[in-house]
């Protein structure tokens, strides 16, 4: 199985903030944003894994900003690292601006998606070669959260945290 960059995975998913998907203060719904990035990450997973993908967990979300009614607003996806049958996701969300032509980031998100055969069991997925710098830092960065993720659960023990002591040692 040949390994893939993070390019190969990338969706970006484009839309319009509408008078139903926004609160009392005419901002968007929380929850209409989850739902644009958890489809952009599944798009962007299902690229990588070549396979149908179901949402493991959401690590992380940012709400930095509000999003105004009317706003176009564009998420970004890409796989950041690929664990056997999982991967880590991360997806940017962007208000872009046309008119004064300018885009403003307003949130960020990090799930995992496993990748399934026909029989729902986990498949075994492509490696990831991460390219830029900005790819190379969140592959690295994905190794620690996905250790964090295992030792708070008690899935991994804190001896077998080696990723995060190396991290925390400064090594």
């Amino acid at each position: 199985m040949k390994a893939k960059t993070p390019s190969e995975s990338k969706t970006i998913m484009t839309t319009i903030v509408l008078t139903n998907e926004t609160n009392a203060y005419n901002n968007m719904f929380g929850g209409d944003l989850l739902s644009l990035m958890d489809r952009a990450c599944a798009i962007a997973a299902q690229r990588h894994a070549e396979a149908k993908v179901v949402t493991a967990s959401v690590n992380h979300v940012s709400f930095s900003l509000p999003i105004p009614l009317g706003s176009t607003v564009e998420a970004i996806a890409k796989v950041s690292r690929a664990f056997g049958s999982s991967m880590e996701v991360i997806v940017d969300i962007w208000i872009d601006d046309v008119i004064n032509h300018r885009k403003i980031k307003t949130n960020e998100g990090i799930y995992t998606f496993v990748a399934l055969d026909e029989t729902m069991k986990p498949k075994k997925i492509p490696d990831l070669v991460p390219e830029t710098e900005e790819e190379k830092t969140r592959y690295t960065g994905a190794i620690h959260r996905r250790e964090l993720s295992l030792l708070l659960s008690g899935r991994i023990t804190p001896s077998e945290a080696i990723e995060l002591k190396k991290l925390l040692e400064g090594n």
